[in-house]
């Protein structure tokens, strides 16, 4: 089993029972098992502002599968709890995206491992700093706390939500 650590957002419908819908499916299946998963965050939209904010969480989960085949599982899982690709960046019931697996870095067209936007996210890195502030970007030779403090707030408000 290997670590990889998973960005869930959704900002349609109720977004905290979406990402709790999304923990329980990505760990429904032998192969993967959540290990932990941060709080909720409510967090303002990048890219595509006139939208609904996002709720956020990072998890940490062990899988035996592959990236690649991770990547599937994830889509599926998408599919599954009625996720329609229609807009870039726009408004989604679920998004999951692969941040870290292990310390591997890669470049496919379908899959970059780091996220190659982790960096310029405040929604993506609060939550992974609760989760693992010293864990060492593989590229950027930086831990998330650092990339964290380098990251812009603005137009990036992250909130704190109860469950």
């Amino acid at each position: 089993m290997v670590s990889a650590y998973i960005g869930l957002g959704s900002n349609l419908g109720d977004g905290i029972k979406n990402c709790k819908e999304a923990l329980e499916l990505m760990g429904s299946e032998p192969h993967t098992s959540v290990v932990e998963s941060s709080s909720f965050y409510r967090t303002e939209p990048v890219g595509k502002k006139d939208q609904d904010w996002f709720v956020n969480c990072v998890a940490r989960v062990t899988t035996k599968l592959k990236p690649m085949d991770l990547l599937f599982y994830l889509l599926h899982i998408e599919r599954e709890m009625g996720r329609e690709r229609i807009e870039k960046w726009g408004p989604r019931i679920i998004d999951l995206d692969i941040l870290f697996y292990e310390d591997i870095v890669m470049e496919e067209d379908t899959l970059v491992i780091p996220h190659p936007l982790i960096k310029e996210r405040r929604f993506v890195l609060v939550p992974l700093a609760e989760l693992t502030p010293n864990l060492v970007h593989p590229v950027l030779k930086k831990d998330v706390s650092e990339l964290l403090a380098q990251c812009p707030k603005e137009g990036q408000e992250v909130e704190k939500v109860e469950s």
